[in-house]
C-alpha cells in the first residue's frame, strides 16, 4: 500500500527486512567480535580475529551502502497515527544509524590503513589503504573509532528498546512493519 500524500510505501518489503535483520545480526557479531579483540599495540600485525573483524567490516559497509540506496529508492512514510515528535525522533534516529554505521566502518578502515596493515578482504582479495602508513588524519580518525562504536551501539539500543515501547507499551504497530509476519507492500 502506497501512502497518498507522498507515494511512500507505509510498510517495509522482504528486501528491506532481510536487510535489516541481516545488518543488525552482523553487527551483533561485529561488536562482540571487536570486544573480544586483544587491545591494538604499537608494531603489532593483526591476528585472525582483526582480520575478520576488518573483513566483516567491510561486508557491513557494503550492505549499509545498498540499504541506503534501497531506502532512497524505496521511502517509506512514518506511520500516520504516530505523533509529530516521534516520526521525527524515528527518521532522525533511522539517519543516525546510517551515519554511525558508515563512520564506524570507516575510521576502522582509516585506522588500519594508517597502521600499515595489509589488507585483503577474508585474505582473498586486496583493500586499498585509505591513508599512508603513520597518516595523523588516519590516526585521529582510528582514534575514535571505538567512541564512534560506542555511539553506535547507543543508537542501536535506543532504537532496540523505541521498538519495544511500541510493540508492548502503546500495542500499535510500528515493530511489525519490520517484522517477516507483517504483510509485505509492494515495490519496498
Amino acid at each position: 500500500m502506497r501512502n497518498s500524500f507522498d507515494g511512500s510505501a507505509v510498510g517495509y518489503g522482504n528486501f528491506a527486512k532481510f536487510l535489516h535483520w541481516l545488518i543488525a545480526a552482523i553487527l551483533l557479531g561485529q561488536f562482540a567480535l571487536g570486544w573480544l579483540m586483544p587491545e591494538v599495540r604499537r608494531g603489532m600485525q593483526p591476528g585472525y580475529a582483526m582480520h575478520a573483524h576488518i573483513s566483516i567490516g567491510f561486508v557491513v559497509l557494503g550492505l549499509i551502502a545498498v540499504r541506503l540506496v534501497w531506502r532512497l529508492g524505496h521511502p517509506v512514510a512514518a506511520e500516520p497515527e504516530l505523533p509529530r515528535w516521534q516520526r521525527n525522533a524515528s527518521t532522525t534516529l533511522h539517519w543516525l544509524l546510517y551515519l554511525l554505521a558508515f563512520a564506524t566502518t570507516l575510521s576502522g578502515w582509516f585506522y588500519a590503513s594508517m597502521r600499515g596493515w595489509s589488507l585483503a578482504f577474508f585474505g582473498l582479495l586486496p583493500v586499498p589503504a585509505l591513508v599512508a602508513q603513520g597518516s595523523p588524519l588516519g590516526r585521529a580518525l582510528g582514534g575514535i573509532h571505538e567512541s564512534i562504536v560506542w555511539v553506535l551501539l547507543g543508537a542501536v539500543a535506543l532504537h532496540f528498546a523505541a521498538a519495544l515501547v511500541h510493540a508492548f507499551v502503546y500495542r500499535d504497530q510500528v515493530m511489525q512493519r519490520m517484522l517477516f509476519a507483517a504483510p509485505a507492500t509492494r515495490g519496498s
